[in-house]
């Protein structure tokens, strides 16, 4: 029998063909297609997903109150600084001190060669003398009547003349002496004993480095949260932290930058604090509710705007553009997003506003491992 049909099949293979059609036409008649699509569809209305979704990882976050710093960079400048000039002319006699000497308001720095300054004081210290015995015993002529108005006005303008010429040599005598101008530190000094200056020439540099002033710019959208009286903290290149309370705040921007110049007070009292080294401020502003992600899963929409993608309770993918509000080794905190959100964590660059995902939860090794499986390809 199978003899035969292999012949006649041999020798008609179109009837092969034709079978084989007629058996598929049955099969597709028979509704068994028909039921398959209506069970994948139920089974999809049932899940809320297709076949075409793509299959992303979530993970439930809850937003919390954090302290917000303004990062503002600059520079620690000493709280005063004087250029000591000479208000006389002449040659350098004595030096009291040595630069980095550390010194009360008050305290000889260098005295210069008096030379006939001290007889110019006693010459009119007793000129004052002369014409105050003169004036007293016309007061008392003119009680008597034997001297006139006019005499009277002649020898007090003679004594006034007298007392101006005491004080101008006092003054010029003291000015031999070039003192401290604060309690501070004698940064430099130019001059050295046998050296001749004159009136204005610049002799050394003294600062006042009781207090320590870190400057630095804040930008433009910050500027309004920065108060006078506020607390700060800085870092110091040397690696120490200070903290102190801002002293200024520009009331206009730079031109250039478009920025506001910030100024912080930080104690100094031991002069441990050096001058004239980078700093980092940190100033805070308040609290704000801020979500902590690491930095992998942030993204940037079609507008080029950055954010983070989230899944809303109907399993479409919602984006959020978002603010930074303060970065570390801990990641990253944003602000922008509602109090909980789904969090896509895998799967977030594959993804776009609206569409519909089938969302599971984070798995234990994707949150050891979070931020690297999120540059993985989506899973199916």
């Amino acid at each position: 029998m199978k003899s035969k049909i292999k012949s006649i099949i041999a020798k008609q293979p179109w009837l092969l063909a034709a079978l084989t059609l007629l058996i598929v036409g049955i099969w597709m008649g028979s509704g068994f297609l028909d039921r398959e699509a209506d069970q994948s569809t139920e089974s999809g209305e049932t899940l809320g997903v297709s076949e075409g979704d793509v299959r992303v990882q979530v993970d439930a976050r809850e937003a919390q109150n954090i302290q917000r710093y303004i990062t503002v960079y600059g520079n620690s400048n000493p709280a005063r600084t004087v250029e000591m000039s000479t208000e006389a002319e002449g040659r350098i006699e004595t030096i009291f001190a040595r630069r980095g000497d550390r010194l009360n308001a008050g305290d000889p720095i260098l005295k210069l060669d008096m030379r006939d300054r001290q007889a110019r004081v006693d010459q009119a210290k007793a000129s004052v003398y002369e014409h105050q015995t003169r004036y007293d015993a016309q007061q008392s002529l003119k009680k008597d009547g034997y001297a006139s108005d006019s005499q009277m006005a002649e020898t007090l303008a003679k004594l006034e003349a007298a007392r101006a010429e005491y004080t101008r040599a006092k003054l010029d005598l003291a000015n031999m002496t070039i003192r401290a101008p604060f309690s501070g530190t004698l940064q430099d000094r130019t001059v050295e004993i046998g050296d001749f200056v004159r009136a204005g020439d610049t002799v050394g540099t003294f600062v006042d480095n009781t207090n320590i002033i870190i400057t630095g710019s804040v930008a433009e959208r910050d500027a309004g949260n920065v108060k006078v009286g506020d607390m700060a903290n800085a870092m110091l290149v040397t690696g120490r932290n200070v903290s102190g309370n801002i002293r200024y705040v520009s009331q206009v921007a730079e031109r250039e930058t478009r920025t506001f110049v910030v100024e912080l007070e930080i104690p100094n009292p031991d002069g441990s604090l050096p001058a004239g080294v980078t700093a980092e401020m940190r100033i805070s502003t308040g609290e704000v509710l801020a979500h902590q992600m690491s930095p992998a899963l942030l993204s940037l929409s079609s507008d080029g705007s950055l954010g983070v993608n989230t899944v809303d309770e109907f399993g479409r993918v919602q984006f959020y553009p978002i603010e930074i509000v303060q970065s570390g080794n801990d990641g990253t905190w944003v602000s922008g997003l509602p109090k909980t959100v789904q969090l896509i964590v895998v799967g977030q660059g594959y993804v776009s506003q609206g569409q519909q995902v089938d969302a599971v939860p984070m798995p234990l090794d994707t949150a050891m491992a979070l931020g690297i499986r999120s540059e993985l390809e989506p899973l199916k």
